[in-house]
């Protein structure tokens, strides 16, 4: 395998991303949860094994932090190639070719939000995509002449947090879709118990089942959350994370009991209370919280709309009486401590 298509190894003193590449999982059976994707992914691999051919092109869609990526590392992991990973939303034209021409045989190429690709460089992976090959212009005006450059059949994996925006050319390329799932909370708490072991910290039950429950469905917030957590259990006691220490920390970083933080409730609140419950637009609404329409409408919102905090209306936002209930008792909750 490249060593340049390799995420670097940790290091003392390496960075919270460094951290992060090193609790995910690297093969399909260490992977938890989505039962029906490791699956049909598992069937995949072992026959494209067997033929020795490439696997078909994948489709990874779900919010963020579910595990698009590492399944993308997996199959580079056990198909036993290369791994190229890019960014759609910089990826140029121009860079296509280049990058294509340098995979090897069989080898994973990963766009992460492909949802965001420059329409010039999708249209060049279609017959890439489809026949391995590549057509470049050379030259220009009435001497100009299309050449095709033929490329090592690979596997591209794309990642979206937005599938419906996609192209329809495009996504029909995929000759495999999944759509990762919201975690449960014993899933989430495997996990949990899992990168505590990789971190060297020690972890009872019940305060990994305490931070998994916390952790809004998602892989990458309970590690998040854990790592937090630890530097508490560090800091202020033995090390260990007991249910009390866990309680602690979270109450410290404002997590509450069903996962949501500061600015989750401070949007529940701007509807429920500035705009009497809404409909309030989506502009308004980020005006009022000093954050991106963008932002509020991929990270906070998503988690929201799956408690049945909130509901989109054609005129806007509107907070239901779940949410108005949990923002009473919040409310509630901080005043008791005054």
């Amino acid at each position: 395998m490249s060593s340049q298509f390799l995420a670097p190894a940790l290091r003392d003193g390496g960075d919270e991303e460094e951290v992060e590449r090193t609790l995910r999982p690297r093969r399909l059976d260490e992977f938890v949860g989505q039962p029906r994707v490791r699956e049909q992914l598992g069937i995949a691999l072992d026959a494209a094994k067997a033929r020795a051919e490439a696997l078909d092109h994948v489709l990874l869609a779900g919010p963020p932090g579910l595990g698009k990526t590492s399944l993308a590392y997996i199959l580079g992991a056990e198909l036993g190639v290369g791994i190229r990973t890019v960014a759609g939303p910089a990826l140029e034209k121009r860079d296509i070719a280049a990058i294509l021409t340098s995979l090897e045989p069989h080898d994973v190429l990963f766009i992460d939000e492909i949802h965001r690709l420059n329409r010039a460089a999708e249209e060049i992976l279609y017959p890439a995509l489809e026949d391995f090959r590549i057509d470049i212009v050379m030259g220009q005006g009435a001497g100009a002449r299309t050449l095709a450059l033929d490329l090592s059949p690979f596997t591209l994996v794309g990642a979206t947090t937005r599938s419906g925006l996609l192209t329809t050319p495009l996504r029909d390329r995929f000759g495999m879709t999944f759509r990762l799932e919201y975690y449960d909370r014993d899933d989430l708490a495997v996990i949990v118990r899992r990168s505590a072991r990789i971190l060297g910290v020690a972890i009872a039950d019940d305060a990994a089942d305490e931070i998994a429950s916390r952790s809004r469905g998602t892989p990458r917030v309970a590690n998040r959350i854990l790592r937090r957590v630890r530097d508490v259990a560090q800091v202020r006691h033995a090390g260990e994370i007991t249910s009390a220490v866990a309680e602690e920390a979270l109450e410290l970083h404002e997590v509450d009991a069903i996962g949501l933080e500061r600015t989750d409730r401070e949007l529940l609140r701007a509807i429920a209370g500035k705009f009497a419950g809404g409909p309030v637009g989506l502009s308004t609404l980020a005006v009022t919280l000093g954050e991106e329409p963008e932002t509020i409408e991929d990270v906070y919102e998503p988690y929201l709309l799956q408690l049945g905090f909130i509901q989109r209306t054609p005129r806007g936002r509107t907070i239901t009486s779940l949410g108005r209930e949990h923002v009473n008792a919040a409310g509630e909750r901080a005043g008791s401590l005054f």
